[in-house]
């Protein structure tokens, strides 16, 4: 096993401030208590691939609804590593709960961006059956898997991230 990343809590300025962005129904105290209850992703089991991401807070998902997660999670991992993101299987077969990109791609140089890295994970309960998803703060939704990449003999990337979402591809 190659040990190339770790996982660590964003500070809790920038949780607080995300956590207001996307829900401001909550108070600073409530976002204070999550930010304390936050733990990092872990794998279940030693033949596991996926370090399994957990809820910040509990949520209802019905059908044909998105919801943006601040995970205040980061993580710090070698160059030629990706992390890349997707639900959890059982939620996935059970709800169609999907990751709004399809997968989602964590960079190694996210990590330095001024979010201070900050994970976010976008998901849609696509059920044709109706379910709502129920998840509870402090269980698994999502899992995240490295893996190593490689890159063209003749590339000359030069860019410097900062920023998530298409950051890379803006001139």
């Amino acid at each position: 096993m190659h040990r190339i990343a770790q996982f660590m809590k964003v500070s809790k300025e920038q949780f607080v401030s995300s956590m207001r962005e996307e829900f401001p129904q909550y108070t600073e105290a409530d976002i204070e208590d999550m930010y304390e209850s936050l733990a990092l992703p872990a794998r279940a089991t030693r033949g596991s691939a996926g370090y399994d991401f957990y809820a910040p807070f509990s949520f209802s998902l019905p059908p044909n609804t998105t919801i943006k997660i601040p995970t205040g999670i980061r993580v710090k991992m070698e160059e030629d590593w990706v992390l890349k993101l997707y639900p959890r299987s059982g939620l996935g077969f059970k709800y169609r709960l999907q990751m709004n990109n399809t997968v989602g791609i964590i960079d190694s140089d996210y990590f330095y961006s001024d979010n201070e890295g900050h994970i976010f994970i976008k998901m849609t309960n696509a059920s044709n059956e109706g379910k709502t998803v129920e998840v509870a703060q402090g269980v698994g939704f999502a899992q995240g898997i490295f893996l190593e990449y490689g890159i063209t003999v003749d590339d000359d990337a030069r860019g410097i991230r900062n920023g998530g979402f298409g950051s890379t591809s803006k001139q």
